[in-house]
């Protein structure tokens, strides 16, 4: 009788990237692998990557030089959009045995059944143009809260970002996959489901035979998972400001199911920078979106990614993104350090930012960040909201969101967990 083989696995970077990881080990699994963790040994380790984090390749040479160190024997596959963009450069790392493109990471159970231990890496990758299909995927690691993936790829055209070249064109799940999948979730005991994608706005349902019919858009799917049972809870990961409609809006105000939290992109708060990005609006229109959110939902939570030390981010440039974060009614951001990419055309952008400059900004807006969700606590100090606690011990604690996405702490008691409690803030 043959021994089960087990295989081990590691996420760098997004939510996309988790829900994908979690299908990968459900397929793995149906397969007839045992899942272990990484740190233990296994016989295969996948590890799925991001090109979006600043040291992609440091963090994965270490990863792999852990596992030769315990485990030399054992076979090691990189997939991801690192993988995607740099096959060769992967592969040329020691102890890296397979490589698997965008279009062959879902392939993984048929590529492992033929792998052999040689002194090369094997490289299953294609152009990201030939990248045409979707593969829904879900994470599930708990049944609190789900990252479902319902869109990939993106059309546009940033200037400082990969994913384009990572993930490919934009393409979607269809409208009645994606309420199948929430209502198998439903069937598992989640509560909470987080819609993921690269580029979610842009969401397209194409039909059973793959043809656009433009008959499902993001709006229309809101609308259809509104209706399924058990869900208690959605959110909407990131949408891009040119596509949060006011029809999006409104129905989120009206939704028992969507939750008054909105993640939406800025980047950054000045035009003449966003035009150097290639973003599709100006602050202005980004400004207007608040507002209108802010009309139907005083108490919506409002996440805002934006990006410091982009080329020719003067002191006045970055002073006006300070000055409209600092009056914009949003709730926290995401800062990213902008950092140079392989073939992207911000390459040509001058004068560099030095880097020390991008730091101190970087500091500068998370301290406005962690000033702006005290405030919005505050704001709503006395209130009572419902709050969804997670089945996390953490040394006798356990921890819930809001509807409006405030973090609530509290001694552990096993009734509250995956439940949802009405909690006085």
């Amino acid at each position: 009788m043959q021994k089960q083989r087990s295989v081990a696995f590691h996420t760098l970077g997004c939510k996309l990237n988790y829900s994908e990881t979690s299908t990968l080990s459900r397929l793995l699994e149906a397969d007839g692998f045992e899942k272990k963790d990484f740190d233990d040994a296994a016989d295969v380790y996948v590890i799925n990557t991001c090109s979006v984090t600043d040291n992609a390749d440091k963090e994965c040479r270490q990863l792999v030089r852990r596992i030769q160190r315990k485990t030399p024997e054992s076979f090691v596959v990189i997939t991801g959009c690192y993988a995607q963009l740099k096959p060769k450069e992967i592969a040329s790392i020691p102890g890296v045995d397979l490589v698997l493109g965008a279009a062959e990471k879902f392939n993984i159970t048929q590529h492992l059944k033929e792998l052999h231990k040689n002194d090369t890496a094997k490289i299953c990758s294609c152009d990201i143009e030939d990248v045409s299909g979707f593969n829904a995927s879900y994470s599930l690691s708990d049944r609190t809260r789900t990252f479902l993936k319902v869109q990939d790829g993106c059309d546009y055209s940033c200037s400082f970002c990969t994913i384009p070249m990572a993930r490919g064109k934009s393409r979607s799940d269809t409208i009645e996959n994606v309420v199948h999948n929430a209502n198998e979730l439903a069937a598992k005991g989640v509560k909470e489901i987080v819609l993921t994608g690269v580029n979610l706005g842009d969401f397209h349902s194409l039909s059973t035979s793959g043809e656009d019919r433009g008959e499902g858009n993001f709006y229309q799917l809101i609308q259809q998972l509104d209706n399924v049972e058990g869900i208690e809870r959605y959110r909407i990961s990131s949408i891009e400001p040119n596509l949060l409609t006011n029809d999006i809006i409104e129905f989120v105000a009206q939704s028992k199911k969507f939750m008054p939290h909105f993640h939406i992109p800025l980047q950054s708060g000045s035009n003449k920078i966003l035009g150097l990005m290639r973003r599709r609006y100006k602050r202005e229109l980004y400004a207007e979106k608040v507002a209108v959110i802010k009309q139907f939902m005083s108490h919506c939570a409002i996440g805002v990614d934006v990006i410091v030390g982009f080329p020719s981010e003067d002191d006045p440039a970055f002073n006006e993104t300070f000055e409209f974060l600092h009056t914009l009614d949003v709730s926290y951001l995401h800062v990213f350090t902008y950092s140079e990419r392989d073939n992207t055309t911000a390459l040509n952008i001058n004068p560099v930012v030095p880097i020390h400059t991008r730091h101190e900004r970087n500091k500068v807006l998370r301290n406005l960040s962690y000033q702006k969700m005290q405030y919005f606590t505050v704001q709503h100090a006395g209130q009572t909201r419902k709050v969804l606690f997670e089945d996390h011990n953490k040394n006798g604690m356990m921890e819930g969101y809001t509807d409006n996405y405030i973090r609530v702490a509290t001694p552990y008691r096993t009734e509250w967990a995956n439940n949802i409690v009405e909690w006085k803030l």
